[in-house]
């Protein structure tokens, strides 16, 4: 299937690293751990891949030695065969396993969407692992107000998510033109963003479709809105934590996903937490557009 190449894909090297169902997709770009100054680990969204992550790492490898290491998670992209979690936590055991393998005895962990979610479980779970947290536009206590369905508020946040997984194309270029209508891209489409839609992409011409597992999709839905423990992570969190949030949410407009009074109790109970707003970035530009220089600098920023 051809890729976008205008950008330089900065994943240059792979490792199939084995847990729990099968192998689990590793990228890496810099050099080896074992060569590095410092290993950075990135975790993307719900219905992502690690090519969430190509225009931050493209930055990162441009500017230092450190080396960066971005898994597919269960149930997505190269790791899509994978079974689904049967817990949230499964996810950070599976970051462990690859850490472990690499021989990687600390990273900084930088997530964004549901992978920030993880970062701040493995820090709270495995403390002595994680230097640090770069978590982007999410990793805040989920509040669920008693009696809420959670199968409607799953709906309602991921319905159009949903059923995206669940459409077929007669091809990429249909794939790519859906994508390419998406609000949140209508002044942000570049490269990176089109490499990242067609990794996404399985099957054959006349039913291609997405290869994000549905199920993944749900049962990690479910834990952050479910398990205490998964939802709450960063409370327990003792490394240093930058938060950095988008000012437009997943369409584009004002239904930001980390609004100012989730925001200001949390920093109010946690002054060791810098949060910043990164403007003109949308849930998803803020880490393929042109939010991925902000995302770098303040990995730099932790590390100095």
């Amino acid at each position: 299937m051809p890729t976008a190449s205008s950008q330089t894909d900065p994943f240059r090297a792979a490792y199939s690293i084995p847990v729990a169902g099968g192998p689990m997709y590793v990228a890496r770009a810099g050099p080896p751990p074992s060569e590095a100054s410092h290993v950075v680990v990135a975790l993307h969204g719900i219905t992502a891949s690690h090519v969430t992550w190509r225009a931050v790492a493209r930055e990162l490898v441009a500017r230092t030695d450190m080396c960066l290491l971005a898994p597919d998670l269960r149930g997505r992209g190269r790791s899509a065969d994978l079974p689904a979690p049967p817990r949230f936590a499964d996810h950070g055991a599976d970051v462990i396993a690859a850490l472990e393998r690499l021989g990687v005895p600390r990273a900084l962990l930088i997530g964004h969407s549901m992978g920030a979610y993880i970062a701040a479980g493995m820090a709270a779970d495995h403390p002595g692992r994680v230097s640090g947290l770069v978590l982007v536009d999410a990793g805040l206590p989920v509040p669920l107000q008693e009696g809420t369905d959670p199968d409607e508020l799953l709906e309602a946040i991921l319905g159009p998510a949903l059923a995206r997984l669940r459409m077929t194309f007669a091809s990429v270029e249909d794939y790519v033109a859906f994508w390419h209508a998406h609000p949140a891209f209508a002044n942000g489409w570049n490269d990176d963003t089109e490499a990242y839609v067609r990794a996404d992409l399985g099957g054959e011409p006349g039913d291609l479709h997405s290869v994000t597992s549905e199920a993944a999709v749900r049962l990690d839905s479910s834990s952050l809105l479910l398990d205490d423990q998964a939802r709450t992570a960063l409370e327990r969190v003792h490394a240093p934590v930058t938060l950095l949030r988008a000012q437009r949410g997943l369409m584009n407009d004002d239904r930001v996903m980390i609004p100012d009074d989730l925001l200001a109790p949390l920093l109010a109970d946690r002054g060791d937490i810098v949060a910043e707003l990164v403007e003109d970035t949308n849930h998803y530009t803020i880490v393929m557009g042109s939010g991925a220089p902000r995302v770098v600098d303040a990995i730099l920023q932790m590390l100095n």
